[in-house]
Protein backbone atom coordinates (compact mmCIF):
# COMPACT_ATOMS: atom_id res chain seq x y z
CA UNK A 1 0.00 0.00 0.00
CA UNK A 2 1.03 3.94 -0.75
CA UNK A 3 0.42 6.31 0.96
CA UNK A 4 -0.32 10.06 -0.05
CA UNK A 5 -0.60 12.85 1.74
CA UNK A 6 -0.91 16.31 0.16
CA UNK A 7 -3.71 16.48 -2.57
CA UNK A 8 -2.98 20.02 -3.90
CA UNK A 9 -1.73 21.39 -7.69
CA UNK A 10 0.97 18.61 -7.63
CA UNK A 11 -0.10 16.37 -5.50
CA UNK A 12 -3.28 15.23 -6.86
CA UNK A 13 -1.84 14.77 -10.31
CA UNK A 14 0.91 13.01 -8.74
CA UNK A 15 -1.70 10.75 -6.92
CA UNK A 16 -3.54 10.28 -9.68
CA UNK A 17 -0.45 8.62 -11.76
CA UNK A 18 0.25 6.07 -9.48
CA UNK A 19 -3.81 4.95 -8.91
CA UNK A 20 -3.68 4.30 -12.57
CA UNK A 21 -0.56 2.84 -12.94
CA UNK A 22 -2.41 -0.03 -10.86
CA UNK A 23 -0.65 0.96 -7.44
CA UNK A 24 -3.27 0.84 -4.19
CA UNK A 25 -3.39 4.58 -2.51
CA UNK A 26 -4.44 5.67 0.68
CA UNK A 27 -4.20 9.55 1.14
CA UNK A 28 -4.93 11.97 3.65
CA UNK A 29 -5.35 15.89 2.87
CA UNK A 30 -6.34 18.45 5.26
CA UNK A 31 -9.20 19.37 2.97
CA UNK A 32 -10.69 16.29 2.32
CA UNK A 33 -12.89 17.53 -0.78
CA UNK A 34 -9.96 17.99 -2.57
CA UNK A 35 -9.54 14.20 -2.53
CA UNK A 36 -12.76 13.60 -3.35
CA UNK A 37 -11.66 12.48 -7.16
CA UNK A 38 -9.06 10.62 -6.02
CA UNK A 39 -11.83 8.67 -3.92
CA UNK A 40 -13.62 8.25 -6.72
CA UNK A 41 -10.83 6.68 -8.88
CA UNK A 42 -10.64 4.06 -5.77
CA UNK A 43 -7.84 5.98 -3.28
CA UNK A 44 -8.80 4.80 0.60
CA UNK A 45 -9.50 7.63 3.03
CA UNK A 46 -7.26 8.04 6.03
CA UNK A 47 -8.43 10.26 8.67
CA UNK A 48 -5.34 11.69 9.70
CA UNK A 49 -1.71 11.13 7.95
CA UNK A 50 -1.69 8.78 11.28
CA UNK A 51 -3.67 6.42 9.95
CA UNK A 52 -1.79 6.97 6.36
CA UNK A 53 1.48 6.22 7.81
CA UNK A 54 -0.19 2.53 9.73
CA UNK A 55 -1.20 1.22 6.45
CA UNK A 56 1.33 2.05 3.74
CA UNK A 57 4.94 0.58 3.14
CA UNK A 58 5.83 3.74 0.78
CA UNK A 59 4.32 7.38 1.76
CA UNK A 60 5.07 10.72 -0.01
CA UNK A 61 4.00 13.91 0.99
CA UNK A 62 3.79 16.87 -0.94
CA UNK A 63 2.96 19.87 0.78
CA UNK A 64 2.50 23.51 0.44
CA UNK A 65 5.04 24.80 2.99
CA UNK A 66 7.92 23.93 5.85
CA UNK A 67 4.50 24.37 8.37
CA UNK A 68 2.51 21.88 6.48
CA UNK A 69 4.94 19.27 6.67
CA UNK A 70 5.83 19.65 10.23
CA UNK A 71 2.84 19.39 11.32
CA UNK A 72 2.10 16.06 9.54
CA UNK A 73 5.32 14.56 10.77
CA UNK A 74 4.88 16.02 14.67
CA UNK A 75 1.79 17.55 15.18
CA UNK A 76 -1.22 15.41 16.66
CA UNK A 77 -1.62 12.44 14.82
CA UNK A 78 1.45 12.52 13.11
CA UNK A 79 2.54 10.12 10.75
CA UNK A 80 5.84 9.54 12.18
CA UNK A 81 3.71 8.43 15.34
CA UNK A 82 2.03 5.71 12.63
CA UNK A 83 4.55 4.47 10.40
CA UNK A 84 6.34 1.02 11.39
CA UNK A 85 10.12 0.51 11.50
CA UNK A 86 11.30 -0.02 8.07
CA UNK A 87 8.96 1.73 5.51
CA UNK A 88 9.83 4.81 3.43
CA UNK A 89 8.87 8.47 3.63
CA UNK A 90 9.69 10.50 0.33
CA UNK A 91 9.12 14.04 0.85
CA UNK A 92 8.25 16.08 -2.15
CA UNK A 93 7.78 18.93 -0.88
CA UNK A 94 10.06 22.62 -1.13
CA UNK A 95 11.69 22.96 2.52
CA UNK A 96 14.96 23.82 3.18
CA UNK A 97 17.71 21.38 3.47
CA UNK A 98 18.05 22.11 7.06
CA UNK A 99 14.55 20.86 7.51
CA UNK A 100 15.04 17.85 5.36
CA UNK A 101 17.76 16.58 7.44
CA UNK A 102 15.78 16.93 11.20
CA UNK A 103 13.09 15.27 9.26
CA UNK A 104 15.44 12.53 8.26
CA UNK A 105 16.81 12.21 11.82
CA UNK A 106 13.73 12.29 13.27
CA UNK A 107 12.87 9.39 10.86
CA UNK A 108 15.58 7.47 11.71
CA UNK A 109 15.09 7.45 15.49
CA UNK A 110 12.30 4.94 14.76
CA UNK A 111 14.14 3.29 11.96
CA UNK A 112 12.01 4.75 9.14
CA UNK A 113 13.97 5.91 5.79
CA UNK A 114 13.49 9.24 4.51
CA UNK A 115 14.05 10.05 1.32
CA UNK A 116 14.07 14.30 0.16
CA UNK A 117 12.53 14.08 -3.22
CA UNK A 118 11.21 17.44 -4.82
CA UNK A 119 10.50 17.83 -7.96
CA UNK A 120 11.42 20.08 -11.23
CA UNK A 121 7.95 20.69 -12.64
CA UNK A 122 4.45 22.00 -13.09
CA UNK A 123 0.76 20.51 -13.58
CA UNK A 124 1.26 19.53 -16.92
CA UNK A 125 4.47 17.45 -16.21
CA UNK A 126 3.04 16.10 -13.59
CA UNK A 127 0.19 14.60 -15.58
CA UNK A 128 2.01 12.90 -17.81
CA UNK A 129 4.61 11.91 -15.97
CA UNK A 130 7.65 14.13 -16.54
CA UNK A 131 9.02 15.43 -13.30
CA UNK A 132 12.15 15.52 -12.67
CA UNK A 133 13.15 14.53 -9.29
CA UNK A 134 16.06 15.59 -6.89
CA UNK A 135 16.30 13.36 -4.54
CA UNK A 136 18.76 13.33 -0.76
CA UNK A 137 19.42 9.89 1.17
CA UNK A 138 20.74 6.56 1.03
CA UNK A 139 21.36 4.43 -2.66
CA UNK A 140 19.60 1.84 -1.40
CA UNK A 141 16.16 3.99 -0.40
CA UNK A 142 16.69 5.29 -3.26
CA UNK A 143 16.60 2.12 -5.05
CA UNK A 144 13.54 1.19 -3.63
CA UNK A 145 11.72 3.88 -4.91
CA UNK A 146 12.74 4.09 -8.48
CA UNK A 147 9.84 2.06 -10.07
CA UNK A 148 7.34 4.64 -8.43
CA UNK A 149 9.60 7.65 -8.98
CA UNK A 150 10.10 6.64 -13.10
CA UNK A 151 5.65 6.68 -12.59
CA UNK A 152 6.08 10.26 -11.80
CA UNK A 153 8.77 11.41 -13.69
CA UNK A 154 11.25 11.01 -16.23
CA UNK A 155 14.71 11.66 -14.79
CA UNK A 156 15.74 11.20 -11.40
CA UNK A 157 19.04 12.70 -9.86
CA UNK A 158 20.61 11.28 -7.24
CA UNK A 159 22.66 14.44 -5.26
CA UNK A 160 23.73 12.76 -2.42
CA UNK A 161 23.02 12.56 1.60
CA UNK A 162 19.69 13.80 3.07
CA UNK A 163 18.72 17.00 2.18
CA UNK A 164 20.68 17.42 -0.87
CA UNK A 165 18.06 16.83 -3.18
CA UNK A 166 15.82 20.00 -1.18
CA UNK A 167 19.36 22.41 -1.77
CA UNK A 168 18.84 21.66 -5.39
CA UNK A 169 15.46 22.37 -5.79
CA UNK A 170 16.52 25.65 -4.20
CA UNK A 171 18.84 26.10 -6.31
CA UNK A 172 16.74 25.30 -9.46
CA UNK A 173 13.71 27.52 -8.34
CA UNK A 174 16.44 30.42 -7.55
CA UNK A 175 16.95 30.33 -10.73
CA UNK A 176 13.63 29.59 -12.49
CA UNK A 177 12.09 33.06 -10.09
CA UNK A 178 15.07 35.09 -11.81
CA UNK A 179 14.33 33.58 -15.52
CA UNK A 180 10.78 34.62 -15.33
CA UNK A 181 11.22 38.06 -14.13
CA UNK A 182 14.00 38.82 -16.49
CA UNK A 183 11.65 37.12 -19.33
CA UNK A 184 9.17 39.52 -18.13
CA UNK A 185 10.91 42.51 -17.69
CA UNK A 186 12.27 42.02 -21.71
CA UNK A 187 9.11 42.03 -22.71
CA UNK A 188 7.66 44.73 -20.82
CA UNK A 189 10.43 46.51 -22.14
CA UNK A 190 10.05 46.12 -25.93
CA UNK A 191 6.77 46.78 -25.80
CA UNK A 192 7.28 50.54 -24.09
CA UNK A 193 9.89 50.90 -27.05
CA UNK A 194 6.52 50.29 -29.38
CA UNK A 195 7.38 46.68 -30.33
CA UNK A 196 4.60 44.49 -30.87
CA UNK A 197 4.51 41.94 -27.75
CA UNK A 198 4.04 39.09 -30.35
CA UNK A 199 7.19 39.80 -32.32
CA UNK A 200 8.90 40.66 -28.98
CA UNK A 201 8.61 37.09 -27.98
CA UNK A 202 8.96 35.20 -31.15
CA UNK A 203 12.52 36.88 -31.79
CA UNK A 204 13.67 36.16 -28.06
CA UNK A 205 12.80 32.24 -28.62
CA UNK A 206 14.86 32.80 -32.17
CA UNK A 207 17.94 33.24 -29.44
CA UNK A 208 20.18 32.01 -27.65
CA UNK A 209 18.43 33.34 -23.73
CA UNK A 210 15.22 31.34 -23.97
CA UNK A 211 14.70 28.90 -21.62
CA UNK A 212 12.50 26.07 -21.75
CA UNK A 213 10.22 27.69 -18.93
CA UNK A 214 10.08 30.77 -21.04
CA UNK A 215 7.39 28.71 -23.37
CA UNK A 216 5.45 27.44 -20.91
CA UNK A 217 4.90 30.74 -19.55
CA UNK A 218 4.54 32.17 -23.62
CA UNK A 219 0.59 31.94 -24.00
CA UNK A 220 -0.07 33.50 -20.03
CA UNK A 221 2.00 36.55 -21.31
CA UNK A 222 0.37 36.46 -24.59
CA UNK A 223 -3.17 36.59 -22.92
CA UNK A 224 -2.18 38.28 -19.91
CA UNK A 225 -4.64 35.81 -17.83
CA UNK A 226 -2.64 34.62 -14.81
CA UNK A 227 -5.19 33.69 -12.51
CA UNK A 228 -5.46 29.84 -13.53
CA UNK A 229 -2.02 29.49 -11.71
CA UNK A 230 0.41 26.42 -13.07
CA UNK A 231 2.95 27.89 -9.86
CA UNK A 232 1.69 30.53 -7.71
CA UNK A 233 3.61 33.77 -6.76
CA UNK A 234 3.33 32.42 -3.25
CA UNK A 235 5.25 29.28 -3.98
CA UNK A 236 7.79 31.18 -5.76
CA UNK A 237 8.27 33.85 -3.08
CA UNK A 238 8.32 31.01 -0.27
CA UNK A 239 11.09 28.85 -2.01
CA UNK A 240 13.12 31.82 -2.67
CA UNK A 241 12.75 32.81 0.71
CA UNK A 242 14.08 29.34 2.04
CA UNK A 243 16.70 29.82 -0.04
CA UNK A 244 17.57 33.70 0.85
CA UNK A 245 17.53 32.08 4.59
CA UNK A 246 19.85 28.66 3.95
CA UNK A 247 22.50 30.85 2.16
CA UNK A 248 22.42 33.49 4.88
CA UNK A 249 22.98 30.35 7.38
CA UNK A 250 25.79 29.52 5.30
CA UNK A 251 27.55 32.74 4.71
CA UNK A 252 26.45 33.38 0.85
CA UNK A 253 25.45 36.69 -0.44
CA UNK A 254 22.24 36.30 -3.24
CA UNK A 255 21.78 40.50 -4.44
CA UNK A 256 20.20 39.39 -7.87
CA UNK A 257 17.64 36.83 -5.99
CA UNK A 258 17.02 38.85 -3.10
CA UNK A 259 16.23 41.63 -5.36
CA UNK A 260 13.32 39.36 -7.46
CA UNK A 261 12.13 38.21 -4.53
CA UNK A 262 11.23 41.32 -3.53
CA UNK A 263 9.53 42.09 -6.59
CA UNK A 264 7.60 39.03 -6.03
CA UNK A 265 6.56 40.00 -2.38
CA UNK A 266 5.29 43.71 -4.03
CA UNK A 267 2.65 41.04 -6.30
CA UNK A 268 1.50 39.33 -3.38
CA UNK A 269 0.97 43.02 -1.40
CA UNK A 270 -1.18 43.43 -4.67
CA UNK A 271 -3.27 40.59 -4.02
CA UNK A 272 -2.18 38.44 -6.43
CA UNK A 273 -0.23 35.88 -4.46
CA UNK A 274 -2.60 32.79 -6.10
CA UNK A 275 -2.25 33.65 -9.15
CA UNK A 276 0.83 32.45 -11.51
CA UNK A 277 4.24 33.77 -10.69
CA UNK A 278 4.69 34.49 -14.59
CA UNK A 279 1.92 37.54 -13.12
CA UNK A 280 5.09 39.27 -12.76
CA UNK A 281 4.85 40.60 -16.26
CA UNK A 282 1.92 42.88 -15.34
CA UNK A 283 3.28 44.25 -12.10
CA UNK A 284 6.40 45.31 -14.38
CA UNK A 285 4.66 46.79 -17.91
CA UNK A 286 4.22 50.02 -18.50
CA UNK A 287 0.70 51.22 -17.75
Amino acid sequence: MIGFIGIGIMGSRMAARLIDAGHDLVIYNRTKSKADPLIEKGAKWADSPREVGQQADIVFTMLANPQAVDAVAYGQNSLLSGMKPGTLWIDSSTISPTQSVKLAESASQKEIRFLDAPVAGSTGPAEKGELIFFVGGAAADLEDAQPLLKILGKEVHHKGANGTGTAMKLVNNLMLGQTVAAFSEAVAFGESLGLDKEGIIKSLFAGPTAAPILHFKENKIMKEDFANADFKVNSIYKDMELASEEAYGHGFALPLSNMVKAFYGLCQQEGKGDYDFATIYDFLKKK
